[in-house]
């Protein structure tokens, strides 16, 4: 499902996964990479039972902020999102928890 409104997510970014639901700015298409970077989250979230995919998610965050670089991209989520966005048949063979390989 794909919500479009002017307030999620921030200016600057495509989509943003809110428990397996996406928000997409107004007037954004959403194309078959985005979903699938999304659908990636969505597989890390259902491993983590959501709940410890938000906790874990912020964490990683708070840790990497004062290293050098952005925060956002180093996080072990976003880095296997972003490595496997354009395989667009990748979660069929994806093993489990495979963000682990990101940290």
């Amino acid at each position: 499902m794909i919500i479009h409104n002017r307030f999620l997510p921030f200016k600057g970014f495509t989509a943003i996964n809110l428990c397996g639901i996406i928000f997409a700015r107004r007037g954004v298409k959403v194309n078959a990479v985005t979903m699938n970077h999304e659908h990636i989250h969505t597989r890390q979230m259902l491993e983590l039972l959501v709940v410890g995919f938000y906790l874990w998610y912020v964490l990683e965050w708070l840790i990497r902020l004062p290293r050098k670089g952005n925060a956002y991209r180093h996080i072990s989520f976003e880095r296997e999102a972003y490595a496997h966005e354009h395989d667009l048949g990748y979660l069929a063979h994806r093993k489990p928890f495979a963000w682990w390989h990101y940290l």
